[in-house]
């Protein structure tokens, strides 16, 4: 695209009018950022014909090209709302969580409900639905353990946002190595070098934290409430752990990630109709639809209601508006004059670790959304990479390491306000115990600098959007 040369100054102003009406929609109007976000696409675009003088023809090339980015994310989402349909129709989700429940003891309490939310979350891939159902039933034991709340709360978010991060079934999971142009697998294998210290430091702080309560008696009756709930709704037999292990496998031999996981969702349709008497319809609905619990037990019927391609088609939609907004950016080279700003300062690879993680950091801070604190950085870091030989799996790990894990510690952002509401947390004060989530934007700012585990890109292969 032939435009004028892009100044900062320029370049600037449609992201400040994305901070300003995304901010007034989540914040004032309590809405959701999808028109914001193709509001500020339209901005965007008339700020590069009239400033730059662009061409329409071009920035909507630029929209679609940078859209196909995306699209392999996009693919694998919709199949991820069908694996969860009928991995909890098949009874997959609650034997892990039927199982996960039984570990509680109260003096490792507050290690147990990070390792109960780090399952729950991995199974489902939700944050948000952790917290707002095992969450909630962990609060109330954990309070009557006397324990205080911003400790069990710090515990609840590092879980859950570990599984956030890990799982193949999270949104986030998907939207990152898609904006770097990493292959998923790859993706979550590579964020094991950072995340994995993360939570053992977690877990072993949790641990200790937790030894000073070992004295009180818990009162197990949310708990009892919850695992009678899915005994009831659900033959939870131990053979069905091996499904999500089979997927391990598969994707162990290096299976494409949609076919595997395409596989997965009719391996759980399949031990539907076997361990639960599902029919061919139940199993097409849950496909479709998802899952609708019935069990009597509120808690349960709110972790499980859920899934199906369905589910899916609001953060696809959302993915789509960043997109679109992030097309126009990078065509007209805005996003490339945002960019160099920052790198004119980042010379080094830790030093561009920072810069991406302290940009992730800062649109979680002004924008109040985590797909955003993943997609704009992607976009303008991606070039960066590529020129100092990266692999792309760096760039989407150090997306996840601080986009990710930091927007639930940020009260304003939607995670933070989500948790603050959901778990009755006071802001600010439960932060300090939410060790995963702090510990870990600054083991990957060290791996940045000391060149541990930042693989090079191997010049006989092509990048490729798993």
């Amino acid at each position: 695209m032939q435009t004028k040369k892009v100044s900062p100054l320029v370049a600037i102003i449609p992201v400040l009018f994305l901070l300003v009406t995304l901010s007034y929609t989540i914040l004032v109007l309590e809405g959701s950022p999808h028109i914001p976000l193709m509001t500020s696409a339209i901005f965007a675009s008339l700020v590069a014909m009239f400033m730059l003088d662009a061409k329409w023809s071009e920035i909507e090339e630029g929209i679609v090209d940078t859209i196909k980015m995306s699209m392999g994310a996009i693919l694998i989402l919709m199949i991820i709302g069908m694996v969860i349909g009928t991995w909890i129709l098949s009874g997959v989700v609650p034997t892990m969580i039927y199982f996960g429940l039984k570990i509680l003891s109260p003096k490792i309490f507050l290690l147990a409900t990070l390792l109960m939310c780090s399952i729950v979350s991995l199974s489902t891939g939700s944050s948000w639905t952790t917290a707002g159902t095992v969450g909630v039933a962990l609060m109330g034991v954990g309070m009557g353990l006397g324990i205080p709340s911003p400790m069990i709360g710090g515990a609840i978010i590092s879980g859950a946002y570990f599984g956030d991060k890990m799982s193949p079934l999270s949104d986030t999971t998907n939207l990152a190595p898609a904006m770097a142009g990493a292959k998923l697998f790859d993706h979550i294998k590579h964020m094991i070098f950072t995340t994995g210290p993360s939570y053992i430091i977690a877990a072993i702080a949790f641990l200790i934290m937790g030894f000073q309560f070992g004295g009180n008696e818990m009162d197990l009756t949310i708990i009892d409430e919850m695992n009678k709930g899915l005994s009831q709704g659900f033959n939870l037999n131990p053979l069905l752990l091996l499904i999500p292990l089979i997927v391990i496998g598969i994707v162990v031999m290096k299976v494409p990630a949609i076919p595997g996981l395409f596989g997965g969702a009719i391996i759980g349709g399949i031990a539907a109709m076997i361990f639960q008497g599902s029919t061919v319809g139940d199993v097409v609905s849950a496909l479709q639809s998802g899952y609708v619990s019935a069990t009597g037990v509120a808690s349960v019927d709110e972790l499980l209601t859920r899934g199906g391609l369905n589910s899916m088609m609001g953060t696809v939609a959302l993915i789509l508006c960043a997109m679109t907004f992030g097309g126009v950016m990078e065509k007209t080279g805005m996003l490339e004059s945002l960019a160099n700003v920052v790198l004119h300062f980042a010379k080094s690879t830790g030093q561009l670790v920072v810069a991406v993680i302290g940009s992730a950091i800062f649109m979680n801070l002004v924008a109040g959304d985590q797909y955003l604190a993943i997609v704009i950085p992607g976009r303008m870091y991606k070039d960066a990479f590529d020129k100092k030989g990266l692999a792309p799996k760096n760039l989407s790990r150090a997306l996840e390491d601080s986009g990710t894990l930091t927007s639930p510690l940020i009260p304003w952002n939607t995670c933070g306000a989500f948790m603050i509401a959901t778990l009755g947390l006071a802001p600010w004060t439960y932060i300090p115990y939410c060790i995963l989530n702090l510990v870990n934007p600054f083991v990957s700012i060290f791996y940045g600098f000391t060149g541990i585990t930042m693989e090079k890109v191997d010049a006989s292969a092509k990048t490729e959007i798993a």
